[in-house]
């Protein structure tokens, strides 16, 4: 089930169809009710608050980007058996929109794992103890991974969860056991505790958070690493101006666009 949800939430890199707001792979699938025109949920859904900001009274309704057709609700969170319906004038200011760099790291998860291994020697990071060493980003990192993976803003009670367990396991003084017995049981104990609210992507969640641990950088640092190699430009993570296109590559980061000038504007 999980692994179904998963499917149907998100879109691969390749996919041929982006998402015609952010020009990027969909993530988290979802179709204004009456033309069934696909976006991805927060794109749809700021794209409704830009035109709502322009308007004298709530809406009821919105104008698809693409066809201008009127709809009233927004599906998405659709599993095979059963989906969501958010109307255009319920909530929306409630929702969590994915900043570019939350859409940055959701991407990595749909690359193929092992990217960075033979830069980030997550083996070398245990034989030699370094999980010993205290890591200062770990609590941001762990709280912009988890928002991003669940799509929500208020994870401070997942976040507190995972680190007191990631904090547990690492500091936990067990100098006779041998380093992939620990690695081992440090996995197990970080996807039981993640399991439950990131479902069928926890094994790869566990994976990346070796993979920072093992790198010993802070968080713009790591995501420099990260991009590069991957040909991406900055999602501008601490909120400076973008550092510019790596080795001359356009990003495929998805990007949301906020016109100016909205053609769906007053009747």
């Amino acid at each position: 089930m999980n692994e179904e949800a998963s499917k149907n939430s998100s879109c691969s890199t390749g996919d041929s169809n982006p998402c015609p707001i952010c020009l990027g792979p969909i993530v988290q699938e979802s179709y204004l009710d009456k033309c069934f025109h696909k976006f991805c949920y927060t794109c749809i859904v700021q794209w409704t608050k830009v035109v709502a900001a322009k308007q004298s009274r709530p809406l009821s309704s919105v104008k698809c980007p693409l066809c201008k057709t009127e709809s009233f609700s927004i599906i998405h969170g659709y599993d095979g058996c059963f989906f969501q319906q958010q109307y255009i004038n319920q909530g929306f200011e409630y929702s969590f929109i994915l900043t570019r760099a939350h859409k940055y790291r959701l991407q990595c998860y749909y690359t193929e794992p092992g990217i960075l291994d033979d830069i980030f020697n997550v083996s070398r990071y245990w034989k030699s103890c370094k999980y010993l060493q205290p890591n200062h980003w770990l609590q941001s990192w762990l709280r912009r991974e988890i928002q991003a993976l669940m799509q929500e803003e208020d994870v401070d009670i997942i976040v507190h969860h995972i680190l007191g367990i990631v904090d547990s396991s690492l500091t936990r003084n067990e100098q006779r056991k041998m380093p992939e017995t620990k690695r081992q049981e440090f996995v197990a104990l970080v996807s039981d505790a993640a399991r439950p609210f990131l479902g069928a992507r926890t094994d790869r969640f566990v994976k990346e958070l070796e993979l920072f641990l093992a790198s010993g950088l802070n968080i713009e640092a790591y995501d420099a690493v990260y991009m590069q190699r991957l040909g991406w430009s900055s999602p501008g993570v601490t909120g400076e101006a973008s550092q510019g296109e790596h080795n001359g590559q356009t990003t495929v980061v998805p990007y949301l666009y906020v016109f100016e000038e909205d053609s769906d504007g007053p009747d």
